[in-house]
């Protein structure tokens, strides 16, 4: 792995099921398992998913006309089987409208090759979930 291509987060544990995740460049993230409104693991990974997909989509169309709706709502399935704990039947919908004025019709041509170019070839982490890819588990000694 190079120093370019990597990415990384530390996540530290801040009491019963809360967490705080920072990233190199100091922004932090709570999330937790505790039933309150912090979000959980799961989603994040929608909201990693959905925000993936949206930046690439946002880059796309906003050249041409600055949306006057953009969300994206990110859903799916927490299963319990055989193969344990997973999520299936991920689904991301865009909610997208352009104003009427110019570049608004060229934004709204090219929002379906956005999104498509999003989900076939341009999100990494939706593209990292479809395709897997296996995760390394250790306990550094310290």
């Amino acid at each position: 792995m190079s120093e370019a291509s990597k990415r990384s987060v530390v996540v530290e544990r801040t009491g019963a099921g809360r967490f705080t995740a920072t990233n190199p460049r100091g922004g932090t993230l709570r999330f937790g398992t505790d039933g309150g409104d912090a979000f959980t693991p799961v989603e994040l990974l929608l909201a990693a998913i959905g925000g993936c997909s949206a930046a690439d989509v946002d880059v796309a169309t906003g050249r041409h006309a600055e949306p006057t709706a953009f969300t994206v709502e990110v859903t799916g399935d927490k299963i319990s089987d055989e193969q344990g704990n997973r999520m299936t039947g991920l689904r991301v919908t865009f909610h997208v409208a352009f104003p009427d004025e110019d570049g608004a019709e060229r934004a709204r041509a090219i929002l379906p090759r956005a999104v498509k170019a999003s989900h076939d070839r341009l999100c990494t982490v939706s593209r990292t979930v479809e395709l897997g890819t296996p995760v390394t588990i250790e306990i550094a000694e310290d």
